[in-house]
């Protein structure tokens, strides 16, 4: 009886030993994750909660994005207007270029660039009928008399283009860009030389001859101006042919003839 009873003492003893590390253990891991923040039984999650009575909101965590601002709708540059009259007559796109030159920094005078300029001297030959039948390229070099001594036509971007490098080294010809990319100039505070006509509409009467190149299809209405600001509605000019500047010309008006004229268009880069 004594041995039994020394047996169940012995088994008691060695049950109350295991129950009392049990608890110690589970005491270890709660006061751990009381002082971590984190359960062991429950699984890791990336979602963070805010603390409300009674309920878990989880709080999503998104990234600020702040969209681009939208183009400027207008733009205005005070670029120097110059007259081309009276010495040049036919001047219009050496003299806008002047302009250019005066607002990029370069004091240059009209009638000092004019030497400078690329000629085409082909000599005029009418025909029968009197009209022109062989002349010179204006994509080649002035064609005709720039001054008053002599019938004169005019110049294209191409080779007024080479004149512009001469003395701006960011130079670049725009020819054929769509206008919002003049716009996009104007914005970043450059003006451009552009191609249009002398009232600024479409001509009725349009010329053919022949050059040493090809013959040439153009308009003696042909005329450049420098682009100096544009709105929603309307583009601004500093014309050489009557010196004013500023000059509001409705934009769909303005755009037929810039687009009936090559889309020709010279500017720079900062």
């Amino acid at each position: 009886m004594k041995v039994l009873w020394k047996g169940i003492q012995v088994t008691f003893g060695f049950f109350l030993i295991a129950g009392l590390l049990f608890a110690s253990g589970v005491f270890t891991i709660l006061l751990y994750a009381r002082i971590t923040g984190q359960a062991w039984f429950e699984e890791s999650s990336p979602i963070a909660y805010a603390e409300t009575v009674g309920t878990k909101q989880p709080i999503v965590l998104t990234a600020t994005v702040t969209p681009p601002e939208p183009p400027a709708k207008s733009a205005m540059l005070d670029a120097p207007v110059v007259r081309q009259l009276p010495e040049l007559p036919s001047g219009c796109e050496v003299t806008s270029l002047t302009m250019m030159f005066l607002f990029f920094g370069i004091q240059k005078d009209k009638m000092e660039l004019v030497p400078e300029m690329k000629r085409d001297t082909t000599p005029l030959r009418r025909g029968k009928n009197g009209a022109i039948a062989y002349w010179g390229n204006p994509n080649t070099g002035f064609v005709g008399e720039v001054t008053a001594a002599g019938r004169g036509f005019g110049i294209y971007h191409g080779a007024l283009f080479e004149l512009q490098k001469q003395y701006i080294p960011k130079a670049v010809d725009l020819t054929g860009q769509p206008f919002e990319k003049l716009e996009q100039q104007l914005r970043e505070g450059i003006p451009s030389v552009v191609w249009t006509t002398i009232d600024y509409r479409v001509p009725e009467k349009w010329n053919v001859w022949d050059t040493p190149i090809g013959p040439i299809q153009t308009t003696f209405m042909e005329h450049a101006v420098l682009l100096v600001g544009f709105d929603e509605q309307n583009v601004y000019v500093n014309d050489p042919l009557s010196g004013q500047a500023k000059i509001k010309i409705d934009k769909g008006q303005f755009l037929e003839t810039w687009e009936v004229m090559g889309k020709q268009a010279l500017s720079y880069l900062k």
